[in-house]
């Protein structure tokens, strides 16, 4: 890390009700988990200066700080999808740095599984770039990475049983994690004998439809000093926007996790080789595997054979989402949130079954848009 820097930290972390959240609303889901993150931190909403909200969450940032009871001087609703949340910890790092804030809390709650919000998107891009593409009927965003899924086993020889093998490892995770929406056990027949969605993606290679979210507070060193439990340090960070349609990828095999990851690794001063623990945005099994090469696990192409369960799953010598990921824990809309969480928590040590040996440095990696139009990434140290 830069000298001259001051440090700064995540000092609290909580989870909001999981899976199909029936007796609350999300304000009163971002509340609970702001109320937890915050007295982890030995905080309360009076020490709230900076509020990071996004507004895909359908909560805007001003109606969360009225149902907080916050008053911030410092806010964000920056939507890059499920990158958001990494950027925001970005955002949130320059502002604690910058003076504007010394205690940033960053929240996401959505019911969409609840309230059957989520549509598949066919043919209803009304937007100026979308209307170009919604005449062909691609559905958004499956669709969109079905296209990538297929020209990376074109390009590289990925397969469908190389894409299984991401759903198995994820859900052997999931089998030790007590919230995680799906535990029973999988194998890669069962998710090759799985029906088409958007070929060569098929069900179980998609990831959940749950309601969820969490919260995360961001603080200066100083104040961390009171935090209840361990404060995690913020030691590198990156984000990268490069298209919004499908037709505008530059490359359908290269995604921006390539730019943000290497300011995020340069800024630390680590290699990917560092890493003890790995926090991927899983919405597809085609995205681990591209992440895994774009972040500098393996090179381009050999993600699909890199990304066998016997290497990120349980016992293996990268763990790739250990909390289960989007595919078998739990997907609100948005996952970038909930991968702090659980770096934040394996990073602690206080991951119950699911921990993994004595991490000391974690990777967190969220993706945005319909079709990999974002990145963001944040390396995490436990001391």
């Amino acid at each position: 890390m830069a000298s001259g820097r001051e440090d700064v930290f995540i000092a609290g972390v909580a989870e909001t009700p999981l899976g199909k959240v029936t007796d609350q609303t999300e304000l009163s889901m971002i509340a609970l988990a702001c109320r937890e993150a915050l007295d982890e931190a030995g905080m309360t909403p009076r020490d709230v200066g900076g509020l990071f909200v996004s507004v895909s969450g359908r909560q805007p940032v001003a109606e969360v700080a009225e149902y907080l009871g916050v008053e911030p001087s410092y806010v964000d609703s920056t939507d890059i999808g499920g990158a958001s949340f990494e950027a925001y910890v970005h955002h949130a790092f320059a502002a604690v740095q910058a003076g504007r804030c010394e205690v940033a809390l960053i929240a996401y709650a959505s019911r969409q599984r609840s309230l059957r919000s989520r549509v598949m998107g066919l043919g209803q891009d009304r937007s100026l770039s979308g209307q170009f593409e919604a005449p062909f009927g691609l559905p958004r965003p499956i669709g969109n990475y079905a296209l990538i899924a297929a020209r990376h086993m074109h390009q590289y020889g990925t397969t469908e049983d190389q894409m299984a093998g991401v759903a198995v490892a994820a859900r052997q995770w999931a089998a030790m994690n007590p919230k995680a929406w799906v535990r029973a056990p999988l194998t890669k027949h069962e998710v090759l004998e799985s029906p088409y969605v958007a070929e060569p993606l098929r069900t179980l290679d998609c990831c959940l439809l749950t309601d969820g979210g969490g919260a995360a507070v961001v603080t200066t060193a100083a104040r961390a000093r009171d935090a209840r439990k361990s404060a995690v340090r913020v030691l590198g960070m990156g984000e990268k926007v490069t298209h919004w349609m499908v037709s505008q990828i530059p490359d359908p095999t290269v995604t921006p996790g390539v730019a943000s990851s290497r300011q995020a690794y340069g800024m630390a001063g680590v290699v990917p080789d560092d890493m003890d623990v790995v926090l991927l945005y899983d919405n597809f099994t085609i995205a681990v595997i591209m992440q895994l090469e774009d972040l500098g696990f393996c090179r381009k192409g050999e993600g699909g054979v890199f990304a066998a369960p016997e290497r990120i799953g349980p016992g293996g010598k990268l763990p790739v989402n250990p909390m289960g990921g989007g595919l078998s824990y739990n997907h609100p809309g948005m996952l970038g949130l909930l991968l702090i969480v659980e770096a934040v928590r394996q990073l602690r040590g206080e991951a119950g079954l699911r921990q993994v040996t004595d991490p000391q440095l974690a990777v967190v990696h969220g993706i945005g848009g319909a079709c990999f139009g974002s990145a963001a990434t944040l390396v995490l140290s436990s001391n």
